[in-house]
């Protein structure tokens, strides 16, 4: 499943129109468009759109929809507030939605197609996260969390400020934290049936295990959903799909293969359910994701794709239940594929050099896609049998005809030992053959992740300042088959060291980068990996590791990777030697290239204690570092504010080592 080499061509409106490269204030002003919805009659798609307001410092998200056919498209909600996940109703009258407009909880708030103004449905104590309709149009299946006890019930009257003191924080669960949840206590996420007439929520599921998922079957009788329901939850991967009767909560389990089975679906006569299985769960986040189909009787599974060594996401019968539909990852693009369930192998609907992020169906065929390509961010399309997709979305139209894009070339090339990897060169828009540049080594994140042919912001941000940006799909990354992507196994910093190496000295004998003018950065895994070539080579003249991690015995218990280091590098007390050998602060002596260290200050994934140990062992021998932490911000770097002084002091810090240009970041 090669992807042969190419370049991949540029809108019209960056070549010659615009008069300006693209910046980090184009970055900014960018709307995130998802989860396109087709309407039951098929005329219309809803999506969201995400917009980042400056001023405010804030970000919402409101609900669009545009004409199948293509036209202006309508905006279905407006204010400060945030909306998403916007689901038709099957006989096409209501909009259901959720919305933070009434608190600082989500809840589902309904709006009549004929008119008027949304109104709230729910009034969950913990918020609603996630909706589907019944068959019949009559009711919804929500997921809630349990209650919180602390929390002061709105009928109580003012409590003193004593009161108000928060009680201690009890941890008795193994997986204690999570990322943007905090510590995690008993309470859990469960299943309730909302009824339109009444408005009463009737909870369906209970006990000590997080339900996600559920999808109502077509008789309206059952709902599948995703839940872990072994004796220890937190101390494996081994999600389930479970049945729960709408009306009385009886349950069955389902699937029983000892993997994570999640994203279920049914298939229009009820009789089977596809959902995504891994089947090698003692691989963790290395592991193939495949399609798999279950029995809803019997209980009978089969994986469909095992001859197929590539990840898929998000399956869906086709309208007429003989195949699925479903997204497949190979090598830097994401396809729509269908396979037949007599079938071997897929066959791929929608092709190229794009990355397919979502798809929905809708009556006679109709399926609208979110599709993005290297000078495309995101937007909805929509394809009538086997027409080719056709933009319907335009968000960011005007922005991007303002503006001059960096050409973005696709590049193979072989790493130290022979393995062929593949990697995208961004060249600035002013890039001129025989002219060498300042390179940046930009690293994705994961491990278990890889660069795409969607748009990159980034490397946009980055060659509209000046720079060739090379960036690569190392061993680890998903997109190549299972045993390129575990070939990192408990062995981090080595081959996918030497593949991202690889790329720059390819970009070097291309003739493009200049090698006297070295940066490298990434954020996650990109700065775990960008921490390694700092302790390897002293070629780069400057690094920005973001949300990295550097000591991994003191990761054990502080991040919220428990089980993986388990799994992947052994118990730490038992295996201190391999801990401290990967751990790239055990060679931090070698670091000579100046280091910008940066992270969130409520970073659960990869904690501030990381970063903050790498930056004080670089001060203490004396080189060139600063380390920025963003107050209040967990992994992903939200407040718009924060995110314009993340790429100031990206272009500050390179500009000022590879440059020589004078600094123009506060300390």
């Amino acid at each position: 499943m090669r992807v042969l080499p190419f370049i991949l061509a540029l809108s019209l409106s960056s070549i010659g129109a615009a008069d300006r490269n693209f910046s980090m204030d184009d970055a900014l002003d960018l709307k995130t468009v998802s989860d396109p919805q087709v309407s039951p009659d098929g005329k219309w798609v809803a999506y969201v759109v995400q917009s980042l307001d400056l001023e405010e410092d804030s970000d919402n998200s409101h609900l669009y929809m545009v004409p199948f056919d293509g036209g202006d498209a309508i905006a279905l909600t407006r204010g400060s507030h945030s909306e998403s996940r916007p689901r038709w109703s099957p006989d096409g009258r209501t909009l259901a939605f959720l919305s933070d407009r009434e608190g600082d909880k989500s809840q589902v708030w309904l709006l009549d197609r004929r008119g008027g103004e949304p109104f709230q449905l729910s009034s969950l104590k913990s918020g609603a996260s996630y909706l589907e309709w019944s068959p019949d149009s009559t009711k919804l299946v929500v997921v809630s969390r349990d209650p919180d006890p602390a929390e002061e019930d709105e009928s109580d009257e003012k409590v003193s400020e004593k009161d108000k003191t928060p009680p201690p924080i009890v941890v008795t669960r193994l997986q204690f934290k999570r990322d943007r949840l905090g510590y995690l206590d008993e309470r859990r996420n469960h299943l309730y049936i909302l009824d339109l007439s009444s408005k009463e929520a009737k909870q369906i599921t209970s006990g000590p295990y997080d339900d996600a998922s559920p999808v109502w079957s077509p008789d309206g009788l059952q709902i599948a959903f995703v839940s872990n329901r072994t004796e220890e939850p937190d101390s494996n991967r081994n999600s389930d799909i479970f049945l729960v009767a709408a009306d009385d909560g009886a349950l069955r389990q389902l699937t029983t293969n000892p993997g994570a089975d999640s994203a279920p679906a049914w298939s229009p006569d009820g009789k089977t359910i596809t959902y995504v299985s891994v089947v090698s769960p003692e691989l963790i986040w290395y592991a193939t994701n495949h399609l798999a189909v279950v029995d809803s009787e019997t209980g009978e599974e089969q994986v469909l794709t095992t001859s197929l060594d590539r990840n898929v996401r998000r399956p869906r019968f086709s309208p007429g239940g003989d195949a699925v539909l479903f997204l497949l990852e190979d090598s830097a693009n994401q396809h729509l594929a269908r396979i037949g369930l007599s079938d071997s192998s897929p066959q791929r609907i929608v092709s190229g050099q794009r990355d397919i992020r979502d798809f929905n169906f809708g009556p006679e065929g109709k399926t609208a896609l979110l599709l993005s390509e290297p000078h495309l961010p995101s937007e909805v399309f929509s394809m009538a049998g086997s027409s080719e997709p056709k933009q319907i979305s335009s968000m960011n139209e005007k922005l991007l005809a303002e503006v001059r894009l960096g050409e973005v070339e696709n590049i193979h090339f072989k790493s130290k030992d022979g393995t062929e990897v593949e990697g995208f060169v961004t060249k600035p828009p002013e890039f001129q053959e025989g002219r060498r540049y300042p390179t940046l080594l930009w690293i994705h994140g994961g491990p278990v992740s890889q660069y795409s042919t969607r748009f990159n912001t980034t490397w946009q941000v980055l060659a509209g300042a000046g720079y060739l940006v090379v960036s690569a799909n190392p061993r680890g990354s998903s997109g190549y088959g299972e045993s390129f992507s575990k070939a990192i196994w408990a062995d981090w910093g080595n081959k996918d060291y030497e593949d991202v190496m690889a790329a720059v000295d390819h970009v070097i004998e291309l003739g493009y980068a200049d090698p006297d003018k070295l940066g490298v950065g990434g954020w996650s895994y990109g700065g775990i990996l960008t921490n390694y070539v700092i302790t390897k080579t002293d070629r780069f003249k400057a690094a920005s590791g973001g949300a990295s991690e550097t000591n991994y015995i003191a990761c054990y218990g502080t991040d919220h990777y428990q089980h993986d280091w388990e799994k992947e590098l052994g118990l730490p007390w038992e295996n201190r030697e391999l801990y401290l050998e990967l751990s790239p602060l055990t060679h931090v002596e070698n670091i000579v290239t100046p280091d910008l260290i940066l992270c969130g200050e409520k970073d659960w994934n990869v904690p501030l204690n990381q970063s903050e140990q790498l930056y004080q062992s670089l001060r203490r021998l004396g080189r060139d570092t600063m380390l920025v932490i963003y107050p209040g911000q967990s992994h992903g770097i939200r407040k718009p504010s924060y995110q314009k002084d993340r790429y100031e002091r990206y272009l500050d810090w390179f500009g000022r080592y590879l440059n020589g240009e004078e600094s123009k970041s506060t300390p």
